[in-house]
């Protein structure tokens, strides 16, 4: 399988939407239309540098995406990165989209400097962390919200 890993382009907008929207589905979530929109300008705008996204091409397709923000942290002098989404199609899981994905975001967050990259999943998403557990630290934190 051969799987380039790039930015994300103004011309993904449609088959970035798509994966996003099956992301999201996954988490039983949804966005408003001004959501997505947004979040693809700012993917994409110079004037929001810290957000950024890859995507997966498998054959000139989509098939994977992730979006990765970098922040200020108290603990460090350094930013961080914060993986915040991560989707392979399901045609293509177990086949290293979401490792290719993963390891983009690492050499992005090392070319800037940044030392840490960090990610959530829910603790029933098994297939996803047979993966995580293979390259990142499972960390003993429990996120709560409000």
């Amino acid at each position: 399988m051969s799987i380039n890993i790039r930015p994300l382009t103004q011309t993904d907008k449609a088959d970035w939407r798509c994966l996003w929207t099956a992301y999201l589905e996954f988490y039983e979530a949804s966005v408003e239309e001004e959501v997505y929109n947004t979040t693809f300008e700012r993917l994409l705008s110079e004037d929001h540098p810290a957000q950024n996204a890859f995507l997966a091409v498998e054959n000139g397709k989509p098939v994977g995406l992730v979006h990765f923000i970098y922040h200020p942290h108290n603990w460090r002098l350094e930013d961080v990165c914060y993986l915040q989404d991560l989707y392979a199609d399901p045609d293509q899981r177990s086949k290293g989209v979401g490792r290719k994905l993963i390891e983009a975001v690492y050499a992005a967050a090392d070319a800037r400097g940044c030392p840490s990259v960090y990610w959530l999943t829910q603790d029933f998403n098994s297939q996803a962390r047979k993966l995580y557990d293979r390259i990142g630290t499972l960390t003993p934190f429990i996120k709560y919200s409000r």
